[in-house]
């Protein structure tokens, strides 16, 4: 993919559209994922950070790598926002990723809650990406409240389960003028191409790489697939035919010789 084909987050250029989601936390996953499928952001948990010191993520995560905090575990606005704040004062910087779940079975996002989150940590500056279910209404209100972006589910988290919200994923790609970053349950290469042959600014994962056989190869597969999708989405996709065929090449004159 050319080098020019960059994307922008608050303020910020770059050139990956693979994001390292680092729930299933290792150091070989953190070293695949800047080496072998080349991400520029990793989340960061702010549990990860505030363990022993033998055990802390950031000691491994390369310098140049953008620290994206996330508020896994907040239940409601207040506590995100709390969490937020925190890992803006240990030195995480300005960007922030909502995650607000109340629903320990299915884990899926309160979207009303983060959109209340969204709206407080805009005011204060951070670069928020609201993690949600795809509704888009609720991706309106994000974007009114302003997210930096918009960051839907493809399925369950850590279900390796694919796209199924592909359908509401394509209706936010298409009426909500940010970058659109498909998140949770991507579970192979070619459901993140398809992702990004729909329009989809970048893909986050995790568990599709973390419980992968090889790791970095993997990471490699799901550089190079996000790339082959992205680069399909700028050619533009041919046509579907829903009913019947269209030869290839004109038949007129197969007869004749």
């Amino acid at each position: 993919m050319q080098n020019h084909d960059t994307w922008s987050l608050g303020g910020h250029t770059f050139t990956s559209r693979f994001i390292l989601g680092s729930g299933k936390y290792n150091m070989n996953l953190i070293k695949a994922a800047v080496e072998d499928a080349g991400a520029e952001i990793i989340t960061l948990a702010l549990r990860r950070a505030n363990t022993k010191k033998e055990e802390n993520i950031l000691d491994y995560i390369p310098e140049g790598v953008t620290l994206l905090p996330n508020t896994s575990g907040a239940r409601n606005a207040e506590e995100a926002v709390r969490l937020a704040r925190l890992a803006r004062e240990m030195g995480c910087g300005d960007f922030v990723k909502v995650e607000i779940m109340h629903d320990s079975k299915y884990l899926l996002p309160d979207n009303y809650e983060t959109v209340k989150a969204t709206e407080i940590l805009a005011a204060e500056g951070f670069i928020v990406m609201p993690y949600m279910y795809p509704d888009l209404n609720a991706a309106r209100d994000m974007a009114k409240a302003g997210a930096a972006c918009i960051m839907p589910l493809a399925s369950p988290i850590g279900s390796n389960r694919g796209l199924a919200t592909r359908d509401f994923i394509q209706i936010l790609i298409n009426e909500i003028e940010l970058p659109i970053i498909v998140d949770a349950g991507i579970g192979r290469p070619s459901q993140a191409c398809e992702a990004m042959e729909m329009g989809a600014a970048a893909i986050m994962a995790n568990t599709a790489i973390a419980t992968a056989g090889d790791i970095p190869a993997m990471a490699g597969a799901f550089k190079k697939a996000i790339e082959a999708g992205r680069s399909a989405y700028l050619a533009g996709p041919g046509r579907v035919l829903q009913n019947g065929a269209s030869a290839s090449d004109p038949l007129t004159g197969f007869l004749h010789d």
